[in-house]
């Protein structure tokens, strides 16, 4: 409940803050039409105004974001690489007030001085005349401000969580590097995988929340803490091969879960008809994915019937509509499963080399019959007879 309300006042806030900045644009906008329409080169005043509001917009957004990118805490009780909200643009109002106090209000009319030349050098563009000058100076004001809070306010909320993201991201590619060097592949490619999902450049596996999991202690919170936990004890476990595929066939996604997991840390308690089934007939996304990742670290150890049979269940699910979906962790962990198996080509058996057969030599009826009853065997002469 409160999670649902908060989700309802985060998106009222939003609606009301692009509210704000429509009415705030619009009404700059609204006053350069009404005022180019009151001259007599409409077109001229109406571009030249928009060019100077764009300009003045993007110069005052370029000053808000550099007020406001975030700083690395470097405090001694605040984790490093984490981002904290930069202070400048308090410490600089707080330097202005105090400036401002101390001239005192005779240097405000320098201030108007500069503006009305700004004016001044500006209103040929929105057409000329007296009244351009104020108009111009007024116009560069208004969408200064305006780009300035922009930039200031999408710096300031969107970049420190970027950056975050981004480190974490990082983190978590060195540690993936870190245990391929130490041979643990599964746990490096789970790594890489989440690297990429923190980037946003892969898909998460649905129903990630819906595994009942039992919690571990000291485990992160989450199904993939415990995933983690399980995968991390499964050499030190005392569990068979056997106790696993039963463990698996009991049915229930909790325990499937577990020996999946127990499968990824340890390959000997590996059983290729139970990740084929978790492949083939998923309770869900998330037990797909580990069965990918048991997959992954079982590859060394398949035989070449056992590798095609492997071969045959990921590339099925890939070209399946209601398979694996494209883009997401699964196809990674797929396809980088298919790049890694041998490919077998079947040869087609050659055809059989028939001999061809003797001609037969038709006799003339003439010759039959000159040979007499006996036939033409009969009349065959024997070698080294003498001729009658």
């Amino acid at each position: 409940m409160a999670v649902t309300r908060r989700r309802v006042g985060t998106s009222a806030l939003r609606a009301a803050q692009w509210t704000a900045a429509g009415v705030l644009g619009g009404t700059g906008l609204l006053g350069l039409l009404l005022f180019a329409l009151g001259r007599a080169r409409t077109w001229q005043a109406l571009g030249g105004g928009l060019v100077v509001a764009g300009a003045s917009t993007v110069l005052g957004g370029a000053l808000g974001f550099l007020f406001g990118v975030p700083r690395v805490k470097s405090g001694s009780g605040e984790p490093q690489g984490s981002y904290a909200p930069n202070t400048n643009l308090e410490q600089v109002s707080d330097w202005l007030t105090k400036v401002l106090l101390g001239v005192g209000l005779t240097q405000l009319g320098s201030l108007g001085e500069r503006l009305h030349k700004l004016g001044a050098s500006l209103a040929p563009v929105l057409g000329g005349g007296d009244a351009a000058a104020p108009f111009a100076a007024a116009l560069v004001l208004h969408f200064l401000v305006l780009g300035f809070l922009a930039g200031w306010l999408v710096t300031r909320l969107a970049l420190p969580r970027v950056l975050t993201e981004t480190d974490e991201a990082l983190d978590l590619f060195l540690a993936g590097q870190d245990r391929d060097r130490r041979g643990d592949k599964v746990g490096a490619d789970d790594l890489r995988v989440r690297a990429m999902q923190q980037l946003g450049l892969l898909g998460g596996s649905a129903g990630r929340s819906a595994a009942q999991l039992p919690p571990a202690s000291g485990s992160p919170a989450g199904p993939e803490g415990v995933v983690a936990e399980v995968r991390s004890t499964a050499k030190r476990s005392a569990l068979t091969a056997d106790q696993v595929r039963a463990l698996f066939a009991d049915g229930t996604d909790g325990r499937r879960i577990q020996a999946l997991a127990l499968m990824q840390g340890d390959p000997s308690l590996a059983d290729l008809t139970s990740l084929l089934d978790a492949i083939e007939h998923p309770c869900s996304g998330f037990e797909q994915y580990h069965a990918l990742l048991a997959a992954r670290g079982l590859l060394s150890r398949l035989s070449g019937a056992e590798a095609q049979r492997l071969r045959d269940a990921v590339a099925a699910q890939l070209v399946d509509p209601q398979g694996i979906p494209y883009g997401s962790d699964r196809s990674w962990l797929a396809e980088k499963i298919l790049s890694r198996l041998p490919v077998t080509a079947s040869v087609p058996a050659q055809p059989t080399a028939s001999v061809p057969a003797q001609p037969t030599v038709a006799v003339p009826v003439q010759q039959a019959v000159a040979a007499g009853s006996d036939g033409p065997a009969s009349s065959a002469q024997a070698p080294g007879e003498p001729n009658s």
